[in-house]
């Protein structure tokens, strides 16, 4: 939001210096983030050419002298072709910058002639696009004083960074209310005088979406003559970055920002019978201002007569029903439209106007006809015409909110203890309504403050006028300990998931939380807690419920730029609902191509693999690892989500019931929906479901003592039915002598019709530590007894022969 200082104070009066205004906008919240005092102009004078002679080898030059006020006149060669005798202009003289043309002047020789600096046109100073001749100021224009100063160019330009809670601020006017409330002077309250009108608007106006469209108010003005606006106009629009088109739009730019009011004009002779606001048509569309064509969806709002949409709602106006200079009857809009809705619609155009970031905050309703008025009144004074009678369609009213205000809340959530009395004034300066005298009071919300909800709100307006510098700064406790732990169990273990992926080759990635909503749906998403009310962009419409989404489309975009063999991980939250409790803390990563944690990659020797499941796998018993999970009493086992390949996929358990992830192959239909190729594996992990370490012991220490004994190893075959999975068998195994079996491993799978019909084979390896004693043969006899007992107990499987 930019302004000039002038123009502040046509709104506030003030003795004030730039300079405490602009510490006091930073105060109060209205954080500023440049002041341009306009130096660059300061070296340029009026100056009047005494003499202009023909240069002695250039047609189209000439050899001015010019009196510049500071002395003898000085020689200055010229091609402007309004270059004459008794002309008074702009004067740049040696060594002063030149922003219209990025030049530093110098003394010169130009075809001969030496040229002491040089007249400015328009165009060189950046006051406008005019370069057709140099600048001709009046004859009274005073000679040898700042140019700057004479055409008002000195006057400073704040720009401040506006948060989306200050819609009021978006307007000059609202501006100096919050510095009028700071005490940083008076505020220009004058109110906005109702135009009388003769006659009706022959334009009416139907609303067919109310809840895109709250109010509309239209008034056709007759008989004006469009044209250039006035060069004070000119003046403050240029200072703001906006190019001056004609005084009619000139107007409605200047409202916009003068009191934060988005307004639009239309030319009377190219509107086709009436207006109606309604929803726009799958596929209309609309060539708007910027002379670009946009196609439009049913959830944008449109303005449109008999041939069709005419304007965008609350974003941009139509080309074709545009005022210019031949404009003699304009219809001025002056209308509120839904926050959301016009969010929406230009975030999905790719549209960035004033008047979409001013409805999307939320305009005062209640300044709707005012604003219009206001309107009328400067169309009168610089265009002439004759105003028709204000049609307002659609608004009720506007419903005040109440909120009731313990004073106390101030000091519970600042610390600081502002008089009930200060409290409560400083929020009538800034014109909320107050009612009651005890400790709890009712607060009546302006209308120009949409953005107040709740009592937090209060003591937010209350703090910034009475001074965020108030707050002293507090000393951090310190801890009792100076190891005393400081992140959470959380916080730790996705610090260790990330050291533990990066270390096995893997990159981080930052993808969206936000995918599109096939995407959402083919993960296990979609349900509509998960749908966002005001997308970014349309293929970002859910909440992701799953990293993987997001991965693999990295890595896809990766492989369509030459790079297809990559590993990446995210450590992040994924969302199952709309409450904190539904969000997940996942650690998930996808490889691609041949990037295997060996390095393995293209080889003179031939082809390398490509990745697959068990390069997943390792990968997420490697974060598990990491995170402190039991790892040797983790159960893997089929039934990995549909996303995965059925037949390459597993899911990771502790015990029946706790899921610690998934990892495998993508199925074919994934890549598919997903747009990606190539070989594509990926995992995710739970951090949050991991179970809480056990307390460490505090009186005694656990001894870890190393056997003295040998170990063992012996390999069983166990002839089992297909449907039997391989982890139900080592299991087994394994808990025929939990004291003497440390691990069983499961080395070879065999099919083959010598088993007989729905038979496999499984081979295992279990390793056997004695801790008491060597064991004889006999003790081995009994414990591999006990072994393929407990197995055919479980699996129901027989010993190999």
């Amino acid at each position: 939001m930019k302004f000039t200082l002038s123009w502040l104070k046509d709104h506030l009066e003030t003795d004030a210096t730039l300079a405490d205004i602009v510490e006091r906008l930073t105060s109060i919240g209205l954080e500023v983030e440049a002041v341009d005092d306009k130096a660059g102009l300061k070296p340029f004078v009026i100056a009047k050419v005494l003499t202009a002679a023909k240069h002695p080898d250039a047609d189209k030059l000439q050899v001015l002298t010019v009196d510049t006020g500071a002395g003898a006149p000085v020689q200055v060669v010229c091609g402007a072709p309004n270059a004459r005798a008794g002309l008074i202009g702009a004067f740049a003289a040696p060594g002063t910058y030149v922003p219209g043309i990025d030049v530093t002047l110098s003394v010169g020789k130009i075809r001969g002639v030496e040229s002491h600096g040089m007249m400015c046109s328009e165009r060189e100073l950046e006051l406008s696009d005019e370069h057709n001749g140099i600048i001709d100021l009046p004859a009274d224009a005073p000679v040898g004083t700042s140019f700057a100063a004479y055409a008002h160019l000195d006057d400073p330009v704040i720009e401040i960074n506006l948060t989306p809670n200050h819609p009021e601020a978006t307007g000059v006017y609202g501006i100096a209310r919050d510095l009028a409330a700071s005490g940083l002077g008076k505020l220009k309250t004058a109110p906005v005088e109702p135009v009388a009108g003769k006659g009706e608007t022959p334009v009416t106006v139907r609303i067919e979406a109310p809840e895109l469209c709250p109010g509309f108010a239209l008034r056709l003005v007759r008989g004006v003559k469009n044209g250039p606006s006035p060069k004070w106009l000119q003046q403050r629009l240029i200072a703001i970055g906006l190019r001056p088109i004609n005084a009619l739009v000139d107007v409605t730019n200047y409202i916009t920002f003068d009191r934060g009011r988005p307004l639009h004009v239309y030319d009377l002779k190219k509107v086709t019978g009436n207006l109606v606001v309604r929803r726009a048509k799958d596929g209309e569309k609309v060539l708007a201002l910027n002379e670009r064509e946009y196609t439009l969806t049913p959830d944008m709002c449109v303005i449109a007569d008999d041939k069709g949409a005419d304007s965008i709602a609350g974003v941009m106006g139509g080309e074709h029903t545009g005022s210019d200079e031949n404009t003699t009857d304009v219809l001025i809009e002056s209308a509120l439209w839904d926050p959301i809705a016009t969010a929406r619609t230009g975030r999905e155009l790719g549209i960035i106007t004033d008047a979409r970031y001013r409805f999307e905050r939320g305009v005062d309703p209640e300044f709707m006809v005012p604003g219009l008025d206001l309107a009328t009144r400067m169309v009168l004074d610089l265009c002439d015409g004759e105003p028709a009678a204000t049609e307002v369609v659609g608004y009720a009213g506007h419903q005040p909110k109440v909120v009731s205000f313990p004073i106390s809340e101030v000091k519970r959530l600042t610390g600081i203890d502002v008089p009930k009395a200060e409290s409560l004034d400083i929020l009538t300066r800034l014109g909320f309504g107050v009612k009651g005298d005890g400790d709890v009071v009712d607060v009546t919300v302006p209308s120009w403050r949409p953005d107040v909800d709740g009592k937090a709100d209060l003591v937010e307006e209350v703090m910034r006028i009475h001074g965020v510098d108030e707050i002293l700064p507090q000393p951090l406790s310190s801890h009792g300990v100076v190891n005393g732990k400081i992140l959470t169990t959380l916080q730790i273990r996705t610090r260790a998931a990330k050291r533990a992926l990066a270390v096995r080759g893997m990159m981080e990635a930052v993808t969206w939380s936000f995918i599109p909503a096939r995407h959402a749906e083919l993960f296990g998403g979609g349900q509509p807690s998960l749908k966002l009310a005001n997308p970014i962009a349309a293929d970002m419409s859910d909440m992701r419920p799953s990293l993987l989404p997001g991965l693999v489309a990295a890595a896809q975009r990766n492989a369509d730029r030459g790079f297809g063999d990559v590993a990446l991980f995210e450590v992040s939250g994924t969302y199952e609902g709309d409450t904190a409790e539904t969000q997940r803390r996942v650690a998930a990563g996808v490889r691609r191509g041949t990037a295997k944690l060996d390095g393995s990659g293209r080889h003179w020797a031939g082809n390398a693999q490509g990745v697959g499941v068990f390069d997943a796998k390792a990968d997420a018993i490697a974060v598990l690892e990491a995170c402190g999970a039991p790892v040797d009493r983790l159960q893997i086992e089929t039934g990995a989500p549909s996303w995965y390949h059925p037949g390459r996929s597993g899911v990771i358990k502790l015990g029946p019931k706790v899921v610690l992830g998934h990892f495998g192959e993508f199925h074919p239909g994934t890549l598919e929906v997903l747009d990606a190729s190539g070989p594509l594996c990926g995992f995710e992990v739970f951090v949050d479901a991991i179970p809480e370490p056990k307390a460490k012991p505090t009186r005694t220490k656990p001894k870890l003592e190393l056997s003295a004994f040998q170990a063992v190893k012996r390999d069983f075959a166990f002839v089992v039915d297909k449907t039997v999975e391989a982890g139900t068998l080592t299991r087994a195994a394994l808990a025929a002598d939990k004291k003497l079996i440390t691990g069983v491993s499961v080395f070879d799978v065999f099919e083959g019709a010598a088993l007989g019909a729905g038979k496999k084979s499984i081979a295992i390896e279990v390793s056997i530590q004695p801790v008491e004693k060597t064991l004889t043969d006999e003790d081995f006899e009994a414990l591999a007894k006990r072994v393929v007992e407990n197995v055919a107990k479980q699996t129901g499987g027989v010993l190999r022969t």
